[in-house]
């Protein structure tokens, strides 16, 4: 299946957490195969979400996580607006999930993209036309 995905910063974080060698694998492919198709998508919240894990929760070097900070901004990164913020107060209503989950959501609706790779929201479930995949629960969808 094609088009685009939004990366969730704990999928990014994996590729860190040595922990869990098996999610570590599958993040890694993921981004990796995404990537060198140009359909990966971030937004601005993930890569500090991901910065401030990455350093705090699992002492990765602060120049480190800065490299792979300009890595990862190297895919699509939405920037997201008032207006995105508005629509994300929406879907926080609407589905009743956290804001800043609602902001992942909005970030991914507004980046056109088909997919959400998160184990933080229910994996299967479609919110406005976008499918919320959890890729360690089934092999990832590229």
């Amino acid at each position: 299946m094609s088009g685009r995905s939004f990366f969730d910063a704990n999928i990014l974080i994996y590729t860190d957490d040595v922990r869990y060698p098996d999610k570590r694998e599958t993040a890694l492919q993921l981004i990796e195969a995404l990537g060198k198709r140009r359909l990966g998508v971030i937004s601005i919240q993930v890569l500090q979400e991901y910065f401030n894990a990455a350093t705090r929760k699992l002492a990765v070097a602060p120049t480190l996580a800065g490299r792979k900070v300009v890595l990862y901004g190297r895919m699509q990164v939405m920037r997201p607006g008032v207006a995105d913020v508005l629509a994300a107060i929406d879907i926080h209503d609407r589905y009743s999930i956290s804001f800043w989950d609602a902001m992942i959501v909005r970030s991914a609706l507004a980046s056109r993209c088909v997919r959400i790779y998160t184990e933080d929201l229910q994996h299967g479930q479609i919110i406005d036309g976008c499918e919320i995949v959890n890729p360690f629960l089934q092999p990832p969808v590229t």
